[in-house]
């Protein structure tokens, strides 16, 4: 047990900083270490199904975090989208994929049907966590993406129960399995009802998390529970937790809860992405390696197209329907348990069974690889705009030049305004535009970073310009224009932090002032008066600090590369700020 403990943490610790290095994710970097410690790799680890196992509680426990972030009446939202998309996506690839093993493959329908059921399914267990990585989940493409995967956890029971069916000489059944159907129901309205009314008071009972070890106790006991009496009732366990995620969002525990189950989900789904790459067989791989890779490309391929489709019927943009598409394209852990049963029940052939779970394994390997070259090379350019039409700026002779006209920029535009200080504006957000020019303010849709259009402001004839853009590379660009071509211009900027104002101060401005420095202050100058302190030395306080500060910030500008002499100065500077403070008490 420990060498095999060993050999799981060992294979993930090289193989998922790599994989993540290189832009695919932490997934593939699962499942290349799966593959590379299993049976058909290293054989460090052997026992397969006993990890699958207990792994796959990572999956259940996934379930369980993702419910935590839904309250119900987001979920009833979701609805359509659920038994819509969700139904027709299921269905839609079913159907293609039967199609083409009966056409393509020359498989029996039986066998055909349980493939393409199979194969319509997607892996909970890759996508969430992908898009998670990158920040998807709450777009449209994640938002459709988990609503299809929540349709097929409900779908898979039914077809699972339905395989039988379609075995050679199976009887027809004359009535419907009803003691099924009121143990599944039973299990989902202990579930709610347990959900709904048990839970809180149980983590009241245990003193909620003020033990800190019964609490997570309780935790894995609801995560573990819940799944248990799907299972018992023939449901997914997945489903299960994930209901009872729902029903404990709303808690004032949600928090605690999420915070102890997290820690165990990130374990257990990373052995379990290993246990699938340890599934691969490469023995049958190399002896069909053709059948494989075209397997493969056509269940990717198919998907996909089919997936997007799809998206674009649902009025998805060309990004999320693509997205959308390439999150799913591969098979589901389901998809083993599917042709497992249909073995069993004489629908599919061991062979055939088999090749499918080699194509589906292979299926989930390539989408982490795909979905991130997608991300590198094709939203990018699907996301390209053309040429923005800038506006035609005429030169009123105003002194100042205002470029960025957001919060920071309008404030400085309306104290100038109540001067009579006449300004020019420029922003290179449309939208941004829209909404100023709404509010009767006089603005351009212009890009300060370039020198033309600084020119065509009246930048060769103003006194000043105030730098106030969102971004530092924005600010940095225009600053470097304006020094090169008009160098007697007045120049104040925005700077984000300390090594934006010392790159600003490299380029010679005039003048800066780092975002929420003196809201912080003041901020900070109330927080002491509210703890007591006399407003005259709350003020000093915050004066001497800002002086210190601001004095510190001019010192470290020569050396601000060199992370060594930055934090020692860092250092020597609170050392310094703290006797001041300690001298500035004393003298009162």
């Amino acid at each position: 047990m420990l060498t095999t403990l060993v050999a799981l943490l060992a294979a993930a610790t090289v193989a998922v900083p790599l994989s993540r290095r290189f832009g695919f994710g932490s997934v593939l970097g699962y499942l290349v270490a799966g593959v590379a410690i299993g049976p058909a790799g290293l054989r460090l680890v052997t026992d397969v199904d006993a990890i699958a196992s207990i792994s796959s509680l990572g999956v259940v426990m996934l379930l369980f975090l993702i419910g935590l972030e839904l309250r119900p009446q987001r979920l009833w939202v979701m609805r359509r989208s659920v038994f819509g998309l969700g139904a027709a996506q299921v269905v839609v690839c079913g159907a293609v994929l039967a199609l083409m093993a009966h056409a393509a493959a020359g498989l029996a329908w039986p066998a055909a049907t349980v493939i393409g059921a199979g194969m319509a399914m997607s892996s909970t267990a890759i996508v969430l966590p992908m898009l998670a990585e990158r920040d998807l989940l709450a777009t449209r493409a994640g938002r459709d993406g988990f609503a299809v995967l929540l349709f097929q956890d409900l779908a898979f029971i039914p077809l699972v129960a339905l395989v039988p069916l379609l075995s050679a000489g199976h009887p027809v059944p004359d009535h419907v399995p009803w003691h099924g159907v009121v143990r599944a129901a039973i299990a989902v309205a202990v579930i709610l009802l347990g959900g709904r009314f048990l839970m809180r008071p149980l983590f009241r009972a245990i003193g909620g998390a003020q033990t800190p070890e019964v609490f997570t106790t309780v935790s894995l006991l609801v995560v573990v529970g819940t799944a248990l009496l799907a299972t018992t009732a023939g449901l997914s366990p997945s489903l299960g937790a994930f209901m009872a995620g729902v029903l404990l969002s709303g808690s004032e525990y949600r928090h605690e809860l999420q915070a102890d189950i997290e820690p165990f989900e990130g374990l257990l789904l990373g052995f379990f992405f290993i246990s699938v790459g340890m599934s691969a067989d490469l023995d049958l791989a190399l002896s069909v390696p053709g059948l494989l890779v075209g397997g493969t490309a056509l269940l990717l391929l198919a998907k996909t197209l089919t997936g997007y489709g799809l998206a674009r019927i649902g009025r998805q943009n060309r990004v999320n329907a693509l997205r959308f598409a390439l999150a799913l394209p591969q098979a589901s852990e389901f998809s083993f348990v599917l042709f497992s049963a249909a073995v069993t029940a004489g629908a599919l052939g061991a062979g055939e069974a088999r090749l499918a779970t080699l194509i589906a394994a292979a299926s989930m390997l390539a989408t982490p690889i795909i979905f991130a070259a997608s991300e590198s090379l094709v939203v990018p350019r699907l996301r390209a705009q053309p040429p923005p039409a800038y506006d035609t700026i005429m030169s009123d002779g105003s002194p100042v030049i205002i470029a960025g006209f957001g919060r920071m920029g309008q404030i400085v535009g309306r104290v100038l305004g109540m001067h009579g200080i006449r300004f020019t504006a420029l922003e290179r957000d449309p939208g941004q535009v829209d909404v100023v020019r709404r509010y009767g303010n006089k603005v351009y849709f212009g890009d300060p970073t370039r020198a033309e259009v600084l020119r065509a402001a009246g930048a060769g004839e103003a006194k000043l310009l105030v730098v106030t853009l969102d971004d530092m590379e924005g600010v940095l660009r225009t600053v470097d224009a304006a020094k090169r071509n008009f160098p007697g211009l007045l120049i104040q900027a925005r700077a984000r932090n300390r090594r934006h104002a010392h790159l600003l101060m490299d380029r010679g401005v005039d003048w800066l002032v780092r975002d929420t420095y003196f809201s912080s202050l003041a901020l900070a100058e109330h927080a002491l008066t509210a703890l007591g302190i006399e407003a005259d030395a709350a003020a000093r306080a915050i004066t001497l600090f800002r002086e210190h500060d601001e004095k510190t910030l001019e010192a470290s500008h020569p050396f601000y590369r060199d992370e060594a002499k930055l934090i020692q100065t860092s250092q020597d500077a609170a050392a310094e700020l703290a006797s001041l403070f300690e001298a500035d008490r004393e003298s009162r």
